[in-house]
């Protein structure tokens, strides 16, 4: 049985603000803690106006503060922004408030454009030395050597639980090296999901994080009472991706009806590509089509995102999503 976890990246929608977005956050993790879910991560996204997750570990420690039980964690951290020891204090800090429910998922992909990681102070070569950072990233949540001269303090002897994150073979392949758990982003970016989870498990190495591979992928959810009316839901997101991919990233839109009448064809077509992983829907529809994906895909973890403009709709997504049974 595939245990369901979500991912929010906080969305601003048109008309609304960051405040709102993370006391919504905030919100649904309270909800789905109740409904059952394992993990909530949130994502790093920086020059995004539809995004207000960019200080993750920030808002991971108000969404810990409005929770109990669940696991809250970085879905993920774009290590290439920032350095190995901060990363580890920041999220040794979330393990020092919220014992044992903190994870940290990175990403080798810097998450934003040139022009703002200069002003991060990094560029695009920082990537190249992920492996080396994400193994110092390691030292520093683990026990200290006595001979160690830096340590993370917050964040030593923490052993917050590391995944890579990824969405082509690099990640699965150092994943399965490193012998670490990795989650793919399916979401987004669909075409090697299933090359890169045979990777990762066909040259899975046991290590002292993991006797075995495991896998998560994530998924968007539409869910609602009609069918009409959960691709009302997804149109928000597949205008907003249409803004993104034609360089003009703003906040999520509110729906429409029948958006195939009403936008270009072919932006239509590339922004529903990128979203093929999508269970939109009634429940019986939603739940088929997420059993279908955990007998095609193997993953252990199934990881729902749902961007809808309307919280209380939102809500009712991972409501329905949450009765699924596999």
């Amino acid at each position: 049985m595939a245990v369901l976890s979500v991912l929010d990246l906080a969305p601003i929608t048109v008309g609304g603000s960051a405040a709102i977005s993370l006391n919504h956050s905030a919100d649904l993790a309270e909800h789905v803690e109740r409904w059952g879910y394992h993990r909530f991560w949130m994502a790093e996204h920086h020059n995004m106006t539809g995004i207000a997750s960019a200080a993750t570990a920030v808002a991971l420690a108000y969404v810990g503060s409005r929770t109990r039980s669940i696991r809250i964690g970085a879905g993920g951290i774009m290590l290439p922004n920032h350095a190995p020891l901060i990363a580890a204090e920041q999220f040794g800090t979330l393990a020092a408030l919220y014992p044992d429910r903190v994870d940290l998922g990175l990403g080798r992909a810097p998450g934003t454009d040139g022009a703002t990681l200069r002003a991060l102070r990094r560029n695009y070569d920082s990537a190249d030395t992920f492996p080396a950072d994400v193994q110092e990233l390691l030292m520093y949540l683990d026990e200290p050597t006595p001979d160690q001269k830096i340590k993370a303090i917050p964040g030593m002897g923490s052993k917050v639980p590391v995944w890579l994150l990824g969405s082509s073979l690099f990640g699965a392949q150092l994943a399965a090296q490193m012998g670490l758990p990795y989650t793919f982003a399916s979401h987004f970016a669909p075409d090697y999901l299933q090359l890169a989870l045979e990777a990762y498990r066909s040259n899975f190495q046991p290590s002292k994080y993991l006797d075995k591979p495991y896998a998560m992928a994530a998924i968007n959810v539409f869910a609602a009472d009609t069918e009409q009316a959960a691709k009302r839901l997804k149109s928000s997101m597949q205008l907003q991706f249409m803004a993104l991919r034609q360089g003009n990233p703003g906040p999520l839109p509110a729906p429409i009806d029948a958006i195939e009448k009403q936008v270009d064809p072919m932006a239509l077509a590339a922004a529903n590509h990128a979203l093929k992983y999508t269970a939109t829907g009634t429940p019986e529809q939603v739940h088929q089509y997420m059993r279908d994906f955990v007998a095609a895909t193997g993953v252990n973890e199934l990881m729902l995102t749902c961007h809808a403009f309307d919280h209380n709709e939102r809500l009712r997504s991972f409501e329905i999503a949450k009765d699924c049974h596999f």
